[in-house]
């Protein structure tokens, strides 16, 4: 028996699907103890004094993407500047981490013309989050 286009929809939509927003709603409580969201959609990381470099812009793109969900942006998508300024990391410090972050596959890039975004893949929140969580709880 041949499958037709709708059938193939629906099994699509069935079993394919990928609901964002739920998987932000289930690390909520998490993202919430290392990020704040500003009115201007922008993120503050709390916890920058207690993670490195890459883990704080981890940190910073999964706040965006809560952000974008909130209607504070209208991207989850960062640029180089925007990260720069918000974290104040310099930019020789930043390129090569977040190098490091694309070739570990952690991050996405995306060019648009002359501008680099980056974002983390919404299937890596919960194990950057939890990642995270236990280095903190390690220190402290």
């Amino acid at each position: 028996m041949t499958e037709t286009k709708e059938d193939l929809k629906k099994k699509v939509l069935s079993e394919m699907t990928v609901d964002y927003s739920s998987n932000l709603e289930k690390n909520f409580p998490l993202a919430k103890q290392f990020v704040r969201i500003t009115s201007e959609g922008l993120v503050d990381v709390l916890i920058k004094d207690k993670v490195s470099g890459p883990e704080q812009i981890l940190l910073y793109l999964v706040g965006k993407m809560y952000a974008k969900e909130g209607g504070l942006a209208t991207t989850d998508e960062v640029g180089n500047r925007e990260l720069m300024e918000q974290l104040g990391i310099p930019k020789g410090s930043l390129l090569p981490w977040l190098k490091e972050l694309r070739d570990k596959n952690k991050i996405r890039q995306v060019r648009r013309e002359r501008n680099v975004y980056h974002s983390v893949p919404v299937n890596l929140i919960e194990s950057t989050l939890q990642t995270i969580e236990k280095k903190v709880r390690k220190k402290a």
